[in-house]
């Protein structure tokens, strides 16, 4: 799936929503290594990051070449401030229709635009892909998020109670949540 856009943010910088390319590999994983440091709502921690450059450029040309998914970075000034992906659940006959989304963002650029950008290019690029269900999970702590689902049109259908717990010994709650992309 291929996607570009320019959008100008609420603080006036304009931003680019577009496909990682391999040759965006390193900054990729810097930009991801630095997000995981942020926050407790991503599935791991940097040090749980074992990607080398080589691997991800492999990874990202896979999803480059791919008609079903689809990974997205955010540039402000040049520099990769949000990641999103959309993969598909598998290519069984009975899941095709299904799409996984995860998305990213630097913390200090959240309330800027740069989320809602993102999961509007996932949804965009999964429709013209003939999905027809996105599913995500989100961290149930994560208010900021579920409401930007929520006004996106998500529903949630169920909650994992103990679905991560935490270097420091504490579980979270995650609420998982779909779209009808119809």
């Amino acid at each position: 799936m291929r996607y570009y856009d320019k959008l100008i943010l609420k603080d006036g910088r304009e931003c680019v929503i577009r496909n990682t390319t391999s040759t965006d590999a390193y900054n990729v994983i810097v930009a991801f290594n630095r997000m995981q440091t942020e926050t407790d709502y991503l599935l791991r921690y940097p040090e749980e990051n074992d990607m080398t450059v080589k691997d991800e450029a492999l990874y990202i040309t896979q999803k480059e070449q791919s008609a079903r998914n689809l990974q997205l970075c955010a540039l402000v000034d040049d520099q990769i401030v949000g990641l999103a992906s959309c993969n598909a659940l598998g290519n069984f006959l009975k899941i095709q229709h299904r799409v996984e989304l995860g998305i990213c963002v630097e913390k200090k650029y959240w309330h800027l635009g740069i989320g809602k950008a993102l999961l509007e290019a996932c949804i965009k690029a999964s429709q013209q892909a003939s999905y027809q269900q996105m599913e995500l999970e989100v961290v149930a702590s994560n208010k900021q998020a579920i409401r930007l689902y929520k006004k996106m049109g998500f529903k949630e259908y169920g909650r994992n109670q103990r679905g991560f717990i935490t270097k420091q010994g504490n579980e979270q709650a995650l609420i998982l949540m779909i779209l009808d992309l119809r």
